[in-house]
């Protein structure tokens, strides 16, 4: 599925999640598929957590993370690693 075609899955609603990033037709949060998928949860097991979802949604959200970190930057302390 292209790019642009993942992300008209997302909508943006200041009367809907207080205007946060949500998988269109549902109050499922973007943050929370992505928080999910970091902390190790499996597609497939998200996927059957919220069965109204479908696999294109888990796509999106992921899509949609990445168009984001285009744009903003996140402050990640250095060190000398493990």
């Amino acid at each position: 599925m292209p790019r642009d075609e993942l992300l008209s899955r997302i909508t943006i609603d200041p009367n809907v999640c207080f205007g946060k990033p949500c998988i269109r037709g549902h109050r499922i949060w973007v943050t929370l598929i992505l928080d999910l998928l970091a902390g190790g949860m499996t597609a497939e097991r998200v996927l059957k957590e919220y069965p109204q979802l479908e696999e294109a949604d888990i796509l999106a959200c992921i899509a949609y993370g990445a168009e984001m970190s285009r744009e903003r930057f996140v402050e990640i302390p250095s060190g000398s690693g493990p």
